[in-house]
């Protein structure tokens, strides 16, 4: 098989994997090599979902030895396999980054043989690139559940970026469809990649010239709606992981159905709004100061499909609004829909100077048309209906409605 006809194969195959961001690392070129991956040498295209899209993304085979339900790749599906060679994955990345159509390699692979086995041949890959070619753009790598400690913990060292793919987010969900996994090969890994990152950063605080191990953090990817755990759980898990394993952040997959199986659920099509409306959320937790316990709890275990997670909140939570712009602390702002990090940084500082108007807020910059219906100005309201309760979830709802279309960014 040719290589092109590779490639046509394995980057399709690898369109399923959303664990994909070439942010957050400081790789800079050296002298006589190739490529760069500090922050202010690449220019990102992102899609709207925030997927990375200018990254080789490829699986290194579609040969798998597991039969998981969900799996496009599963051993039991009739298609046409393809493996590649270090040697040809490296051929690509090179060719690529020198005619300008990447600026790095997304490397994943479905599990050929043995865990060892396929980590094996993309360590060859990742180490080559580093040592032999002297490659310095960015390298995103799957770590294999399974595969022997010494390995994952040799490619940190050459990787800017790992992962880990949770699949499912409980363990019954992964017995269920993917028997032949076990939640412990893919905790082991997260949490050895999650060690070495605090310690190399600890490293690097008293040495400068100490190695770096997987500068860019780790990012699992979970699949959203192949089983039937509730937002809440997934929310939770998140948290968890985020707390406990280091993370970068964790991406979120619509379940896309491309097999028949009985213990797949019949859906139509990928539950999108449902992927977007968890990423809103794990926002909320990474840089809002929100816990999964405010968003939703057991009685309220699903994420509006109406609202986004913190509008959902302040509707749940109206006897704290409207709240007074010129009195409300850094952390109090964030609660307010229509505030974000940027906006309500600036209302801090420029309270300094005055207190401040309607107008100085449509200066500052905040989504107006959603937080004027929580706020108050000099004790005066803005909304364009009188702050009641009950009925302020179902005129928003009206308004939200009419205004909110979702579609899928045109790369063209």
């Amino acid at each position: 098989m040719d290589l092109k006809t590779k490639l046509s194969i394995l980057s399709d195959a690898a369109k399923y994997d959303a664990s994909c961001s070439s942010s957050g690392s400081s790789r800079s070129n050296k002298s006589g090599g190739v490529g760069n991956a500090a922050r202010n040498g690449i220019c990102h295209s992102w899609s709207e979902d925030g997927r990375c899209i200018s990254l080789l993304k490829i699986l290194f085979t579609n040969n798998c030895i597991y039969d998981c339900a969900y799996c496009i790749n599963r051993a039991s599906n009739d298609k046409q396999r393809a493996s590649f060679t270090p040697e040809e994955v490296i051929k690509l990345t090179i060719n690529f980054y020198r005619r300008n159509y990447i600026e790095g390699l997304f490397l994943s692979s479905a599990v050929e043989k043995n865990p060892d086995y396929t980590m094996e041949q993309m360590l060859e890959v990742v180490k080559k690139l580093r040592e032999e070619h002297k490659f310095n753009g960015y390298i995103h790598l799957k770590a294999i559940p399974g595969a022997d400690s010494q390995l994952i913990q040799e490619a940190g060292t050459y990787a800017d970026r790992m992962s880990v793919n949770i699949e499912l987010p409980s363990n019954d969900g992964l017995q269920k469809l993917a028997p032949g996994k076990k939640k412990e090969d893919i905790l082991k890994p997260m949490n050895m990649i999650g060690s070495k990152i605090v310690e190399s950063k600890a490293n690097r605080k008293k040495y400068n010239n100490a190695p770096q191990f997987v500068p860019a953090g780790q990012s699992p990817q979970l699949i959203v709606g192949a089983t039937p755990e509730p937002d809440y759980q997934i929310l939770r898990l998140s948290e968890s992981l985020y707390q406990k394993m280091n993370l970068k952040r964790v991406y979120y997959s619509a379940y896309v159905p491309v097999n028949q199986d009985s213990n797949l659920p019949a859906i139509p099509k990928p539950p999108l709004l449902r992927e977007h409306r968890l990423y809103q959320a794990d926002w909320l937790l990474r840089f809002y100061g929100f816990s999964a316990d405010e968003l939703l709890n057991e009685g309220n275990p699903e994420l509006d499909l109406d609202f986004d997670p913190k509008m959902d909140w302040a509707l749940r939570n109206l006897d704290i609004f409207p709240i007074e712009i010129n009195k409300a602390g850094y952390d109090t702002l964030l609660r307010i829909p229509g505030i974000g990090v940027r906006s309500a940084k600036k209302i801090i500082s420029a309270r300094q100077e005055k207190a401040l108007n309607y107008q100085d807020l449509k200066k500052i910059g905040p989504a107006l048309n959603r937080a004027k219906y929580f706020i108050t100005c000099r004790g005066k309201y803005y909304g364009d209906f009188a702050f009641n309760p009950d009925s302020l979830r179902q005129k928003l709802k009206h308004k939200v409605g009419k205004q909110d279309k979702y579609t899928q960014l045109s790369l063209f």
